[in-house]
């Protein structure tokens, strides 16, 4: 089976994210396997959102984040609770988007080229499975239609699992 989607990234955000919901709905439809819905919906999300240069998953081995599927230049393996950005969002158990990464203090610099981050803790019947992680090279990068859009996208991952 093959997939091919091109979502106009010139629609009105809101328009934008639906599209792409939709597009990541049919993608993770009878797929209940995380690792394979991680793999694909990152590559949905790297593939269709403008101006990113990483997108993916950190998944929780029970002790710290440990990298699992995603796009973009090689990570950071592990992340401690409460380190970075990620590791922050974790343990914080809510949304962290950053304009300017190099002002977040602890943050790891995976890829020196990334400026801006946004990172959705996932819970699943209040137990951590993780993080979803996009990064972009343009400061300020991300806002709350990118916010809404991309929980919405973590919210059907969750559920497929």
């Amino acid at each position: 089976m093959s997939f091919a989607f091109a979502i106009d990234p010139r629609q009105s955000p809101a328009d934008f994210y639906e599209a792409l919901h939709d597009a990541a709905k049919s993608l993770l439809q009878g797929e209940h396997d995380r690792v394979a819905n991680a793999a694909n919906l990152s590559a949905l999300i790297y593939s269709q959102v403008p101006d990113l240069n990483w997108a993916g998953f950190y998944l929780f081995d029970g002790s710290e984040l440990v990298v699992g599927p995603f796009q973009g230049l090689p990570a950071c393996v592990r992340i401690p609770l409460g380190k970075g950005v990620c590791g922050t969002a974790a343990l914080e158990r809510r949304v962290l988007r950053v304009d300017d990464v190099d002002q977040f203090p602890g943050h790891i610099a995976c890829d020196s080229a990334s400026r801006s981050e946004l990172v959705i803790p996932l819970f699943k019947d209040e137990q951590l499975l993780g993080v979803l992680d996009l990064d972009s090279p343009k400061a300020a990068r991300f806002g709350e239609a990118d916010e809404r859009g991309i929980t919405r996208l973590a919210e059907l991952w969750l559920e497929a699992c």
